[in-house]
């Protein structure tokens, strides 16, 4: 079973993966303050945290990269934010805009249940 990340963690684990698959590398440290609005020591601490649960790589002054593992998890946390969003969209007609905003509040809290549900409903 996968462990429970905090909400801010999935954040920046969400972005590191954006942000490596806009560029096609790493990603630096200001790269994902920038994008999230904190600042780099914030950046620097949460870094920390996923490196220290094996869900990046990174040396001081360095580019991060996801690992395997953090790839796996970061892919999962987009997968539920996008689909997400595209429910609210399709289904609810909510705007692309309030709808990215709520998905991401909404993909930290959401049971597997219902997450699987809105994928079926999608589906059909």
């Amino acid at each position: 079973m996968e462990k429970k990340l905090t909400e801010s963690i999935e954040d920046y684990i969400e972005t590191i993966y954006l942000e490596s698959q806009k560029h096609g590398k790493g990603v630096r440290i200001t790269d994902v303050a920038l994008e999230l609005k904190v600042s780099k020591a914030s950046a620097n601490d949460a870094v920390r945290k996923l490196k220290e649960l094996g869900y990046v790589e990174h040396e001081r002054y360095g580019q991060i990269y996801l690992t395997e593992t953090g790839k796996d998890r970061a892919v999962k946390v987009y997968e539920k934010h996008r689909l997400i969003t595209e429910f609210l969209v399709k289904s609810l007609d909510v705007s692309l805009p309030n709808a990215e905003k709520d998905a991401c509040g909404i993909e930290h809290i959401i049971s597997e249940e219902t997450f699987e549900k809105m994928k079926a409903y999608l589906d059909q």
